[in-house]
């Protein structure tokens, strides 16, 4: 098995070309090490995803790139026929990995849907403000403060068109909304899930809105299935004329997140609708619904409607100048595909936290590369802000690191440390060593280029690294909020 650690980027494609980000001039170029056997190591590309060979192109003219950023909900490690799924197939997800870099090694910021969008959006841990310390938010009481800056505010600052469609799952009204943290304008739910059809939130609210600001506001009517209408909505928002502003649309599905019900499945959307509507608690969990066959079927539905979107972005004539980036928000759940990692949402183990992740850059990047350098969600918003050319707010440092220089100019990335906490776990990742604590409180250490499923804890044989390590991971967490009492 060959090590997914932190590396350095053999291999890079180096296209040099005139212009580049924000008006500079940059060598364009990202890693592309040893093709991966289908079958054989985890991450392993499909035949139709392998790793592209060095090649060079010049004379190429870029400018600042429309962001499409794409979260699934709930979507695991290996769902993806791309990342060794025997039994889904997403064609459309899988050639956008062959035209850009699939990512081995990419985290989300926690293991659940708000704090890792907490992380995405403020470029921060979670545990510096006080709604990321919710796992997840499930009430009125905290959620994204206005004041702070955001990756929708700080890039609407600097010249961009802002949107965010779908699920917003940081806060609720009157004190919070898209709206009032940087975003244009905002089409979607502000809870953390919904019933696909009738749009009843987990208290049994109606959960679709748009534009809305203030508590009072009319809701949005509209009982197709909801990832038909988030579908529409975004595909309209790419083709619509922007003018000269470049622009930023984040596009939150629901899929594959519970209740488990697909296209056309009406009368299982009826029935659950019915137990919401008798007060059942915990309806929309769907405990006794849902299957690995039932899944699949959401997955490869996610799967389609991320290719409209690609198609009406190709169609448009912007695709050449927009990075596109899809991810999940955290690890797969009940029916996930995970092999051959441990442990699903909600955990720090890595089923927990390691996520499909794609980007694709047409004018800067080249296409079918495979990368195994360890990142995670906050290196996406301090990315994004390069390439747009924002400049982050100092009094609200970004705990993530900036990835332009590996993805534009094949530069090596800094070794550091990606840090996780959720109440009742940490884990810390440096090189290929993970330092892990669960909820039974014993430290483990783990080897993950040899020991990717977490099982040999290598803590006895190697006490002076799991000390550090530790001590690394303490010297953090000294610096975030502690948690309310439970």
């Amino acid at each position: 098995m060959r090590s997914h650690g932190l590396s350095r980027p053999a291999g890079l494609s180096r296209r040099s070309f005139a212009g580049g980000v924000a008006g500079t001039a940059a060598a364009v170029g990202m890693g592309a090490g040893p093709a991966d056997a289908r079958a054989g190591a985890p991450g392993a590309a499909a035949p139709d995803t392998a790793e592209r060979p060095f090649a060079a192109a010049r004379g190429r003219h870029s400018k600042r790139p429309n962001i499409l950023f794409v979260l699934g909900d709930d979507l695991g490690w290996a769902d993806l026929s791309s990342y060794g799924s025997p039994h889904i197939d997403t064609p459309h997800l899988d050639r956008l990995a062959r035209q850009g870099v699939r990512f081995t090694d990419a985290y989300s910021g926690s293991a659940t849907c708000s704090p890792t969008r907490f992380s995405l959006y403020t470029g921060r841990f979670p545990g510096r403000t006080k709604g990321g310390l919710a796992e997840p938010i499930a009430d009125r009481s905290v959620g994204l403060e206005p004041t702070h800056p955001t990756l929708a505010s700080l890039l609407r600052g600097a010249g961009y068109a802002t949107a965010l469609i779908g699920k917003w799952h940081c806060g609720y009204l009157p004190d919070h909304s898209p709206t009032r943290s940087g975003w244009d304008e905002f089409f979607g739910n502000f809870g953390g899930a919904l019933e696909y059809y009738s749009k009843l939130g987990l208290g049994g609210e109606y959960d679709l809105y748009e534009g809305r600001v203030r508590e009072g506001d009319a809701e949005y009517k509209d009982l197709r299935y909801y990832t038909r209408v988030l579908t529409e909505r975004a595909s309209e928002y790419v083709r619509r004329d922007h003018g000269a502003r470049p622009w930023l649309l984040n596009l939150n599905f629901t899929t594959p997140h519970w209740p488990w019900i697909a296209d056309g499945d009406e009368e299982r959307s009826a029935e659950v609708v019915r137990r919401i509507k008798a007060g059942e608690k915990g309806a929309l969990w769907d405990r006794d619904g849902g299957s690995v066959e039932k899944y699949a079927e959401m997955v490869e539905d996610l799967d389609r409607s991320v290719g409209e979107v690609l198609r009406a972005l190709r169609e448009s004539g912007q695709e050449r100048d927009t990075l596109v980036f899809f991810a999940s928000d955290n690890g797969g759940e009940r029916f996930s595909y995970n092999w051959p990692l441990s442990g699903n949402k909600g955990s720090l183990k890595e089923g927990g936290i390691r996520v499909p992740t794609i980007l694709r850059w047409p004018a800067r990047v080249d296409g079918g590369q495979v990368s195994h350098e360890p990142v995670y969600t906050p290196d996406w918003t301090a990315t994004l802000l390069e390439v747009a050319g924002a400049r982050p707010d100092p009094a609200y440092p970004l705990d993530g690191t900036s990835l332009a220089p590996y993805l534009l100019r094949g530069a090596r990335p800094a070794e550091r440390d990606l840090f996780w906490r959720v109440r009742g776990e940490r884990a810390l990742r440096r090189g290929d060593w993970k330092y892990y604590r669960g909820p039974g409180g014993a430290d483990q250490l783990f080897h993950l280029g040899e020991d990717l499923r977490e099982q040999a804890d290598r803590a006895r044989a190697e006490p002076k690294r799991l000390a550090a390590l530790r001590a690394a991971w303490e010297r953090t967490d000294a610096t975030l909020l502690p948690y309310p009492a439970a």
